[in-house]
């Protein structure tokens, strides 16, 4: 449970936030040492990308959901991708029980467990036992005419169709205002969920980047690239103390909280992509308070 004072940040945090099917694709080598044996050149399917939550934005207009801390898939009748178009290596029986339909969704494990479930879904061979851990949570149906509010429901119904149990509909439910809103999110983050979802109930499905469709989460969260690690001191001596990024408008910074023992044993390679949460910007547009959250993997 958090505590209070922990609530009370997120709650200020909150005052500012609330108040063609496919394009070509090189994906690039997987980085960090994950198994990279089925990497090879794909097509990219151009789903839909949320936009962050603003506070103008009157949530009465959009169904809600938990945004899970899983790994993006596509279905497109016939293969099951990655977000990148990279094709994921799952157990046979897993999409045998699939529909014809191409769905969108996530691979799923539980909250908090996205490092177990990333290493599950990753691996150039499947492992049956932990694949019949996971679930496939789906939100949307890639291509599909209607609202999303009827996009919704043929969800349900397809996903009922389908019977598999490890195959579900991602919940959707309405929020009268922004003061709900606020209590959900506060509500989920303190259980271990990542965030919210808001999809316009009215939007027709488009691909890209999405004025329908926003996350929300107690904390934003950012990529970066890796540059440099620089070397630890005191307790750290030996090891990675900071990593030095560059955002996507070419700002730098050092990052040096939220690391295990190791992780600074073993840093992320120079290239690679890192996520990391923040509480608000600097007057320069540097990142507060930021904190490292994971490897942003190539999927």
């Amino acid at each position: 449970m958090a505590s209070q004072r922990s609530l009370s940040r997120r709650a200020t945090h909150l005052g500012l936030l609330l108040g063609g099917i496919f394009l070509p694709l090189t994906v690039p080598a997987v980085a960090m040492g994950a198994d990279s044996s089925h990497v090879t050149s794909a097509a990219q399917p151009a789903l839909m990308l949320a936009r962050d939550w603003r506070s103008d934005l009157d949530p009465a207009s959009y169904l809600v959901s938990e945004k899970l801390d899983g790994v993006r898939a596509f279905w497109d009748g016939q293969v099951l991708r990655f977000r990148s178009g990279r094709r994921i290596a799952a157990p046979e029986w897993f999409t045998a029980a699939l529909p014809a339909t191409p769905l969108d969704g996530e691979l799923w494990l539980a909250r908090r467990s996205f490092d177990r479930l990333s290493a599950i879904v990753r691996r150039s061979v499947p492992v049956e036992a932990e694949w019949r851990q996971l679930r496939y949570m789906i939100f949307d149906l890639p291509g599909a005419p209607g609202t999303f509010n009827e996009r919704a429901d043929r969800i349900v119904s397809l996903v009922g169709d389908a019977a598999p149990p490890w195959l579900q509909a991602v919940g959707q439910r309405r929020v009268p205002d922004r003061i709900t809103l606020q209590s959900q999110l506060l509500q989920g983050d303190s259980a271990g969920a990542e965030g919210l979802v808001l999809h316009r109930a009215d939007a027709l499905w488009q691909p890209g980047r999405s004025d329908a469709l926003f996350k929300l989460k107690t904390m934003p969260d950012e990529d970066a690239q890796v540059l440099a690690h620089l070397p630890g001191k005191g307790r750290h001596e030996g090891r990675m103390g900071a990593l030095w990024l560059q955002m996507p408008n070419g700002q730098r910074f050092a990052l040096g909280t939220g690391f295990s023992d190791a992780q600074r044993a073993a840093p992320p390679q120079l290239g690679s992509f890192v996520t990391y949460r923040y509480r608000d910007h600097t007057p320069s547009g540097l990142p507060r308070f930021a904190s490292f959250l994971r490897v942003r993997e190539v999927e």
